[in-house]
């Protein structure tokens, strides 16, 4: 009935508005026919009817949503030069335009006056009067005279006029260089970048659009218990961290340094420009609601689940039974799970079959096979084509060395001795370091100084070395694994170590397989903090925020990188409210336990931006030498390393695509010396986002072409490649958790010992009672799982959102070219991945490494390379 009624208003209205026009002669003069495609937010929110009818009800006073056109060829002398600026038009027919069911976007017509004072417009300015925002995805000019269609690419949230200081500006989706600028639009951009950066104060709510930084000094919650207290990361010598996004929120009550938390049902608040937030589809997928119910809901009732012996597995069938499924008891306990998740929540996070049943996928490293993943083979393999593929190195001197200060760590050099090299298995070593078949997993000396601290809490680990033999075969074979302690003695006294090799029987086989386990969990947390967390998302994000502040959307390096910058604010905000957080998640999963984040800032400290580049990195670790002869002017030192081989497939064809795109707006090194907004974004990125580092000397200067390709070849890899190597594997390969074993509870058994006794009566239990207990494996695979999967409107590398994201016919074709090329390793890839020679890219558990396979289908499939740290 309401409907109707302001149906026929609208309808009497727009009548008066003909018999006005007609009277004035407005409907004879020129017209420019534009559409606007948007997303209304009642789409997105079926519970804000209020919302909705107080948009229709200013619709019918006149107070819409209005559109002006900005002249880019002539000023406004009255207006300080500013582009003239048209009359006021506004969105057609907002009433009766029905918003699909289903999140969708709408479109609407818009019609100008055509005015010859403003002539070609370069941008528009849009005044939203309604009591809602909504999402704002394109302007389209049908037919400008003398110019034809003129498209603005807009992709914002466009807040109540009242939520602004300031008009919200939009600009054509022409690239140009600040200098190349049109005079009457210079103002227009400087001011929008000037918008963007705020001022520094106050708690940003969710319409401010400010990017700022700000320490890491909200990851620890001293009101709720000193226990949970944490050190800050970021601005001191102690603890260099990069910067995040700021959000303002006042510190706590027990700390001044430390800033307020959001209560945990409060997280998907927690502020990040809104254009930074998760897109209406992934928001609807599970995933930030699953984290939130996991952790809010899930717990206890895995702990309710939990049989006669609470925290651990009897046998591997118990954990086997997780993929198959098994009951959960009716009662009280389903009831509240039911209650508290929604239904196409349940569906995903417990596999609910409407009969309690509940069960995980089973991960792809056993599902071929339940038991290759326990070989030496493959726990070998998994360091070129697993998890971490990013830290195994040439082992070049024998010993291995410790770079640990000896006046402080005392004599930290491995205790591999004659013997241990000289036994029947080991190759005659000095033959084997020359011809360069000696490989190590190191995990010494980053482990070493928190060793006493970690074990201190329920964690019970070594710091590890593992060395490995290059068969003719070009598979790896475990020679040796050093499991090293702090000397009971102190620190200065170096280090208390024994030496474990392969063994296949009885309770020497149990102990070899123990070792491997202490050297998994090792490279699993190192995996989770520094490869993953600490070399992608965080150190992108300070990326994110100098380019929205420094770099205008009409600027070549705006529009090359922002694709790659996609939700990545958001799932870090996420993570330091839910995963990183004091007693967060991987606290509570990962062995460094209270110190995991701590442990991150001080693997920082050596932290080198020009080494993340592929080929820098593979050289650094000398499992690469520089050869003109080879493919991509670099030879591997082993030639089936999966992970290397396609990276620098991939690697290469961003670098051409990254060329070909700033060869054609940088012609000579003086433009990118004299592009101020580039000069500005390279030193505040320099000197803010990463400004613990600020005085490194490996910094590139930004002074030539070359450096602007390789920094933003470096920033694309990161983001893309390097993010989905490490990221996507993780359920596939860890989603069964005794492969990756995340947290170790006791030591090595000794002889003598009851435990020792249990290895050899029941080594399954024995192994189980070690690693990851049950509670913990649950939570993380559960975890793991979330963060595995692909949303199903992932942007994928080789792919825009918008196709019209630039003008310029020349960076389009250059475009497609780098997906062809992308189309082309993805078959490469596909054939290695088939050819039998290649033992290292399937291995027993038949397995084929598809991390770095370009594109993807939506959900857990171990492939695809999304543009951004996006999950």
């Amino acid at each position: 009935m309401l409907h109707s009624i302001i149906e026929m208003l609208h309808s009497i209205i727009e009548m008066l508005h003909s018999i006005i026009g007609a009277i004035t002669g407005e409907n004879d003069r020129k017209k420019i026919r534009g559409t606007v495609v948007l997303m209304k937010k009642n789409v997105l929110d079926f519970n804000d009817l209020s919302a909705s009818v107080l948009d229709r009800v200013h619709e019918l006073v006149g107070q819409g949503v209005s559109l002006q056109l900005v002249s880019a060829v002539h000023a406004d002398p009255s207006n300080g030069l500013q582009g003239k600026v048209g009359k006021p038009a506004f969105l057609e027919d907002w009433i009766t335009t029905i918003t699909p069911l289903t999140a969708g976007e709408s479109a609407f017509k818009v019609t100008f006056d055509y005015d010859e004072e403003v002539g070609q417009p370069g941008a528009f300015i849009i005044r939203n009067n309604h009591q809602s925002e909504f999402y704002l995805r394109t302007l389209t000019l049908a037919d400008v005279p003398g110019h034809g269609r003129i498209h603005f690419v807009c992709n914002s949230w466009v807040y109540p006029a009242d939520k602004y200081n300031t008009d919200r500006v939009f600009f054509t989706n022409q690239t140009c260089l600040p200098s190349e600028t049109p005079g009457p639009l210079r103002r227009y951009r400087e001011r929008e970048l000037v918008n963007l950066r705020g001022d520094g104060t106050g708690e940003l709510k969710e319409w401010d659009r400010v990017y700022d930084y700000a320490y890491y000094n909200d990851l620890g919650n001293p009101d709720r218990d000193p226990k949970y207290a944490r050190p800050v990361l970021g601005g001191s010598v102690e603890y260099p961290y990069p910067r995040r996004g700021r959000t303002g929120r006042p510190p706590s009550e027990t700390d001044p340094n430390t800033e307020g938390r959001l209560p945990l049902l409060m997280s998907l608040n927690i502020y990040v420009p809104r254009d930074e937030r998760f897109g209406h589809i992934k928001m609807s997928d599970f995933l930030a609601y699953a984290l939130k119910a996991l952790v809010q809901f899930l717990l206890p009732e895995f702990e309710a689940l939990c049989d006669s012996s609470p925290i651990e597995f009897d046998s591997f069938q118990d954990i086997f039974d997780l993929y198959e499924g098994f009951k959960v008891p009716d009662g009280p306990l389903l009831d509240k799970i039911k209650e508290n998740i929604p239904l196409e929540m349940l569906k995903e996070l417990v596999r609910t079959d409407g009969e309690g049943l509940f069960k995980f996928p089973t991960p792809q490293v056993i599902k071929e096979d339940k038991s290759a993943w326990r070989t030496d083979k493959e726990f070998a393999r998994e360091m070129l084509a697993g998890l971490n593929p990013v830290l195994i190195r040439l082992l070049q001197e024998f010993p291995p060395e410790s770079k640990l200060d000896p006046e402080v760590y005392g004599n930290q050099k491995s205790s591999i001795t004659k013997e241990h090299r000289e036994s029947p298995r080991w190759p005659y070593y000095q033959q084997a370091l020359e011809k360069k078949r000696l490989f190590i997993l190191d995990h010494h000396d980053t482990l070493m100084p928190y060793l006493r601290r970690i074990n201190t809490t329920s964690t019970k680990t070594y710091a590890s070395r593992t060395v490995l033999f290059l068969k003719d075969d070009g598979t790896l074979k475990p020679l040796a694994i050093e499991l090293s302690l702090p000397h009971p003695d102190g620190d200065k006294f170096g280090a208390a170590s024994k030496v474990y090799t392969p063994a296949e029987h009885g309770v020497e086989g149990s102990i070899w397989q123990l070792a491997k386990a202490y050297a998994a969990v090792n490279d699993s947390g190192h995996h989770q903090l520094l490869s993953h967390w600490l070399n992608t998302h965080a150190v992108i994000e300070p990326f994110v925020i100098a380019t929205n502040r420094q770099l205008s959307v009409l600027h070549p390096i705006n529009k090359l990188l922002y694709p790659h910058f996609r939700d990545t604010m958001n799932i870090n905000a996420l993570a330091r409210q839910i995963l990183i957080n004091a007693g967060g998640v991987v606290e509570s999963t990962v062995y460094p336990s209270k110190y995991a984040m701590e442990m991150s800032s001080v693997v920082y400290k050596n932290w080198v931006f020009n080494e993340q580049a592929l080929p820098a990195d593979l050289i650094n670790r000398k499992m690469a030498e520089k050869d003109s002869d080879a493919p991509h002017g670099l030879r591997l030192v082993l030639d089936d390393y999966p992970y290397a081989v396609d990276g620098l497939e991939i690697w290469s064809a961003i670098e051409t695509w990254v060329e070909d795109y700033c060869s054609f707006y940088y012609k000579t090194d003086e433009m990118v010396e004299k592009d101020s907004e580039l000069q500005s974004w390279w030193k505040e990125l320099r000197e803010e986002g990463h400004g613990d580092k600020k005085d490194e000397p490996w910094w590139p200067k930004m002074h030539t072409v070359k450096e602007l390709i390789d920094t933003c070849t470096i920033i694309i890899w990161v983001a893309s490649a390097l993010h989905a190597a490490v990221n996507f594997g993780q359920y596939p390969y860890a989603g069964f958790l005794p492969n990756r074993p995340t947290i170790s509870r006791r030591f090595m058994p000794e002889e003598g010992t009851p435990e020792y006794e249990e290895l050899k009566s029941n080594p399954e239990k024995a192994f189980l009672k070690t690693i990851t207990a049950q509670l913990q494996t649950l939570l993380g695979i559960s975890l793991i799982e979330i963060l595995s999967r692909h949303s199903s409107d992932e942007v994928y590398l080789g792919q825009r959102d918008t196709p019209e994201w630039t003008l310029d016919a020349t960076p389009l074709k250059a475009f497609e070219k780098f997906g062809r090329k992308l189309a082309d390793i993805e078959e490469n890839i596909i054939k290695r991945n088939g050819d039998e020679r290649f033992k290292n890219r399937v291995g027993h558990v038949n397995m084929p490494y598809t991390l770095l396979y370009p594109t993807s289908e939506g959900g857990l499939t171990g492939k695809g390379i999304p543009n951004s740290v996006s999950i």
